[in-house]
């Protein structure tokens, strides 16, 4: 008999714990030719603003060992565009759609939010505080708990759907921000974004990308990320989407293990398009092999031990 592999996610039903996560998707329907949506708990549509953005100049994008430097500046088509371009495509695949919205001032993220929330056929919204390489908005608002409570009371204010606080690990103490995100009516919190890093080509003896600093993501990050579940995990009771550098089922397990309700599948899918299918099948065997019936009986349960 097959695991229960459903679980809720501040009360979206999903198929499957493993969801792709925003940014390494595109907008959805550039992966799905890729994979199973069945086998997939949702799609995260990337960082969606007020306004179109180009995002920043080339080079933005570099390898590390065991990671990848991106320095994309949140590139979009606008968040009116996607709503009558894109999103229509996307309503009736059988799986959630949860919009990545972002801004640079609280205004902006309350405006994205209240035009995602009027849409049909969207599940939740991933509310990103906390993109690394922006001037303004993402990181500052993310690193600050006064910031960071206002722009998720103003997005909460706006928004009829779950609202998913996407959270920055560039701060002192990343269960400060998460009980500040919390207190202001998140329903879940989504962690890790990118730390941020950076890369310099020793034969021009300048940075490789153009804005000097880009956000980490990859294997190379797994064990941060980790941290972070689990110190957040031990503060509050609202689900976690966990991320950062998950290539594997035993690596989605581990991130359940930490506390975690669901994962989101990133720079593996730049990898492999179909990377989310193989790891909700290799997370299935995990749980065969470990003779557990449900995956719900993975979350949080390492710290009882």
């Amino acid at each position: 008999m097959n695991p229960d592999l459903t679980v809720d996610l501040a009360g979206i039903r999903l198929n499957s714990p493993v969801l792709l996560a925003s940014g390494c998707s595109g907008y959805g329907a550039e992966v799905l030719e890729h994979l199973d949506p069945a086998l997939v708990g949702g799609i995260i549509i990337k960082s969606l603003t007020l306004e179109p953005r180009s995002g920043n100049p080339p080079p933005r994008l570099v390898e590390t060992p065991s990671g990848l430097l991106n320095s994309i500046g949140l590139q979009n088509i606008g968040v009116d565009r996607f709503l009558t371009e894109k999103l229509p495509g996307l309503r009736g695949i059988g799986i959630p759609i949860i919009v990545n919205a972002a801004g640079a001032s609280v205004e902006e993220y309350e405006e994205v939010c209240a035009r995602i929330s009027r849409a049909s056929g969207v599940a939740a919204i991933e509310l990103n505080i906390s993109c690394p390489n922006v001037k303004k908005g993402g990181m500052q608002i993310g690193a600050d708990p006064d910031l960071a409570r206002e722009a998720v009371a103003r997005a909460r204010k706006a928004c009829r759907l779950p609202l998913i606080v996407k959270l920055s690990p560039n701060v002192t103490d990343i269960t400060v921000i998460a009980l500040a995100a919390i207190s202001a009516g998140a329903d879940a919190l989504s962690l890790t974004n990118t730390f941020q890093g950076m890369a310099i080509n020793v034969e021009t003896g300048r940075p490789v990308l153009s804005t000097v600093f880009g956000g980490l993501s990859g294997p190379a990050i797994k064990p941060l990320a980790l941290r972070c579940v689990w110190q957040v995990a031990e503060k509050v009771k609202v689900p976690i989407v966990g991320l950062g550098g998950i290539m594997t089922g035993e690596d989605a397990a581990e991130f359940m293990l930490a506390g975690a309700t669901a994962v989101a599948v990133g720079t593996a899918n730049l990898i492999d398009p179909a990377a989310a299918t193989r790891i909700t099948g290799e997370l299935s065997a995990y749980l065969v092999r470990r003779g557990l019936s449900a995956v719900r009986d993975l979350v949080g349960a390492a710290h009882s031990r």
